[in-house]
């Protein structure tokens, strides 16, 4: 795919702006000495939700998993229901890193840097709910083939371990290439400090970098390697994510279009928070010349094919269970639309399915508030799709004798929230010490259409 060189579809820095301009805009939030005081509220919200978080691990820690809702027919609960949204959250970044990056996108130079910042944060929150899951967080490490004297090896057959192995993989590329990215703009921060502490420790993680031909090439040669191992990620570990269901005798889990709809609902809510964030960090940082209304239209766009191909599996999801004949899958569709969580069900076909057709509408997409309600909209639908598809399948199962009520306690939502807080704390923290637009790629883009205005 050829790269995209249309003025409309990349920053407008405006008229007489330089490179120092881009480097000075980027690093000048970072290396202030004087932090805004809407930065400082919106972290200490932000962290005493942290602290609710904490709390409520150790009430968890100290009592075990009695504290959540759970019931012996509803064994999974919103531990697993919070990983696969998590998961799937940190899908856009991955997306927008490595695959528009091989694809020569110029337009995801804007929201690349915080979009895999969100990754790593998520996929943190989600690497959280498969040990505490476990009911024996302290034996965790029972789940990795180290040598062992008890000759007690981890199951490979078990979807738990199939997590483990999935999100260990994803948090290492991300991380990797997140660091690799960020190299350059650490050097430059770390040319431009001036509190000696500071460039010392933006210079120990610049790695001595000095712009060379040979640390250019290097550079490049690293991420276009890490972005060619991050593609085949975006589509295994969602897979994998979804094998969890999958390979479960249960009515609405035993199918095989299970991959593909989890990684299209993974992207279609990841790409969803990635507007929820832009929309207000540009508009606090007034960085409307670096994220334009173009690229939230962009985004936009993905959302609305990635919510088309899950409204889609929501409508193969009752055909398969009509078609195949099976008093159970036709149960499990019936109660879902009538049962006693029928107007979760409803509300995520609103959310997911409906709403997102606003988004056909370039009057849309170019509408920054109502935009922002559409991907708060569908990060509420993604929630309740995972938690419709782990809980209806469960709560009423072959035997009416043990059928039961699934709710989540004051400890399910408390940690639920939590980890938002735990989310948001991370990117304000990440705003505040590194740069939250990359600088250098900025700046290529800059030389790239001042060359190409000069020769028309």
């Amino acid at each position: 795919m050829a790269a995209s060189t249309d003025p409309a579809e990349v920053p407008v820095l405006g008229p007489g702006q330089t490179y120092a301009t881009v480097t000075d805009r980027v690093s000048g939030v970072v290396l202030t000495k004087d932090t805004p005081k809407g930065w400082l509220i919106g972290f200490g919200i932000a962290f005493l939700i942290v602290m609710l978080m904490l709390f409520s691990l150790t009430v968890l820690f100290a009592k075990g998993v009695g504290v959540w809702g759970l019931n012996n027919t509803v064994a999974w609960g919103f531990a697993i229901v919070n990983f696969v949204w998590w998961v799937g959250i940190g899908h856009a970044g991955t997306l927008i890193s490595a695959i528009l990056l091989l694809f020569r996108q110029e337009w995801r130079n804007s929201i690349n840097r915080f979009a895999e910042a969100m990754t790593i944060f998520a996929v943190a929150n989600a690497g959280l709910f498969p040990i505490i899951h476990t009911g024996r967080p302290w034996l965790a490490y029972w789940l990795l083939p180290y040598p062992s004297m008890f000759q007690l090896w981890p199951q490979f057959r078990s979807p738990l371990l199939w997590d483990v192995f999935a999100i260990s993989t994803y948090v290492t590329i991300s991380l990797l290439f997140w660091y690799v990215g960020l190299i350059p703009d650490f050097a430059t921060l770390r040319d431009m400090g001036e509190n000696k502490v500071v460039r010392r420790i933006y210079g120990l993680f610049a790695l001595g970098w000095r712009g060379a031909a040979r640390h250019w090439a290097q550079y490049s040669r690293a991420s276009l390697l890490l972005a060619a191992l991050a593609t085949p990620l975006v589509v295994s570990v969602h897979s994998v994510v979804s094998f969890d269901f999958a390979v479960g005798s249960v009515p609405g889990w035993h199918t095989t279009f299970l991959p593909p709809y989890f990684v299209s609902g993974a992207i279609y809510s990841g790409f969803a928070m990635v507007v929820t964030l832009a929309i207000p960090i540009r508009k606090f940082y007034h960085m409307e010349d670096f994220i334009t209304d173009r690229h939230l239209e962009n985004m936009a766009k993905i959302m609305l094919a990635t919510g088309l191909i899950v409204f889609y599996a929501y409508i193969m999801e009752v055909f398969f269970a009509w078609y195949s004949g099976n008093h159970y899958e036709k149960f499990m569709i019936y109660n879902r639309m009538t049962g006693p969580y029928a107007p979760y069900y409803w509300a995520l076909i609103f959310f997911n399915g409906i709403m997102i057709q606003l988004l056909w509408f370039k009057k849309v997409r170019r509408n920054i508030p109502l935009l922002f309600v559409i991907a708060i909209g569908v990060n509420i639908g993604m929630w309740l799709e995972r938690f419709i598809i782990v809980v209806t399948s469960l709560h009423r199962e072959f035997l009416p004798s043990t059928w039961a009520y699934y709710a989540g306690t004051f400890w399910d939502w408390s940690l639920y929230i939590g980890t938002i807080g735990f989310f948001v704390a991370l990117i304000f923290l990440f705003l505040r010490v590194l740069p939250m637009i990359n600088m250098f790629e900025m700046k290529e883009l800059v030389h790239h259409l001042s060359h190409k205005g000069e020769e028309h």
